[in-house]
């Protein structure tokens, strides 16, 4: 087995099972520096006992190159592998299968882990057809949001990551925070730019229902808005957080009336809406978008999360903006005009 191949995977199911970020960038950090090595020179040093003398690899992950070159899986990927399989969602697969991108991830740039480039080819490599890049508004400080010209900037490196990875497409986007009075956090023209744009509340989550209801009625009925992003932003784990409250047929039936998808966050801490709401959403008619809101690479494998809701819930794939083309989301973007048939 390929050592970086290895040191990479049990990356990837690291940042998958959201373990700390020290253990994934040992992984990360190993494969990078062998990456730099010829062959010959990594199995020389692994039959000499002189791998842990590179700066970057320690005894594990010196110990997962031995065993790789060895021809036999690393009994530490191998672990993690049955543990991924044992604790993976049931159901879902079908809409998984039928599903084309992600429409709301995010890189180094804001909050994210790792570069544009490695989000956009761990994307492509679990079959993706297309995936949105939407890093963070300037609003969201705590998660170093974009000003106009850092977007800008990026908007440059976007257009060159999607050129080399072609034919799979790195759209361009951001999740723009919801104001206090539903105004959005980015200059009107920049956003008219890009490709996706998905908006969500995080600030002031306690707001009175009244005031949160119009605050996103407001921000879904903008023709800049595709995606409600996790709309009652609450967290499962940890200390938790409560949902935000507000009047959800009144604002699934403006994202009806607007076009705009209602996101089905697939973040496990998340897991946004709650099955009451993503019903209510099903029964007001409304686009859906099933999202990673991925920030590290192996987070891009948590689809299966919000499929296996949508279907315990009756969302209708042909409602899933993920299952269309990278042109026909564009189209629906763009002029609101979803695929026909």
């Amino acid at each position: 087995m390929d050592p970086v191949v290895a040191l990479e995977s049990i990356a990837f199911l690291l940042e998958r099972e959201q373990a700390p970020t020290y253990r994934v960038r040992a992984f990360r950090t190993a494969a990078a520096v062998l990456s730099q090595l010829p062959p010959e020179e990594v199995e020389l040093r692994a039959a000499a006992g002189t791998l842990e003398s590179l700066k970057g690899l320690g005894p594990k992950t010196a110990q997962v190159v031995r065993e790789a070159l060895r021809g036999t899986e690393p009994a530490y990927l191998e672990r993690l592998r049955s543990e991924a399989g044992a604790g993976r969602t049931s159901g879902g697969e079908d809409l998984l299968a039928a599903l084309r991108g992600d429409c709301h991830t995010h890189s180094d740039w804001s909050d994210g882990g790792s570069p544009i480039e490695v989000m956009a080819r761990t994307a492509a490599a679990l079959g993706h057809e297309w995936a949105a890049l939407t890093d963070h508004s300037p609003r969201l400080t705590v998660a170093g949001g974009l000003s106009a010209d850092r977007l800008r900037e990026q908007l440059d490196v976007v257009a060159e990551a999607d050129a080399a990875l072609a034919p799979f497409r790195l759209l361009t986007g951001i999740e723009c925070d919801i104001l206090l009075d539903g105004s959005l956090d980015q200059e009107e023209e920049l956003l008219d730019r890009l490709d996706v744009v998905v908006a969500s509340v995080h600030s002031k989550l306690r707001m009175a229902r009244a005031e949160m209801t119009r605050r996103m009625v407001r921000a879904v009925r903008s023709p800049l808005v595709d995606v409600l992003g996790h709309c009652t932003g609450r967290l499962l784990t940890g200390r938790g957080r409560p949902e935000s409250t507000f009047d959800a047929d009144e604002v699934f039936a403006a994202c009806a009336e607007a076009g705009t998808a209602v996101e089905i966050n697939c973040r496990p801490e998340r897991l946004d809406p709650p099955r009451r709401l993503l019903r209510r959403a099903v029964a007001a008619g409304v686009f859906f978008a099933i999202d990673t809101d991925a920030h590290a690479p192996g987070q891009l494998d948590w689809q299966i999360n919000g499929c296996a809701r949508a279907e315990e819930c009756g969302v209708p794939a042909e409602r899933v903006i993920n299952t269309w083309t990278a042109a026909q989301l564009l189209d629906w973007t763009r002029h609101r005009t979803p695929p026909s048939g």
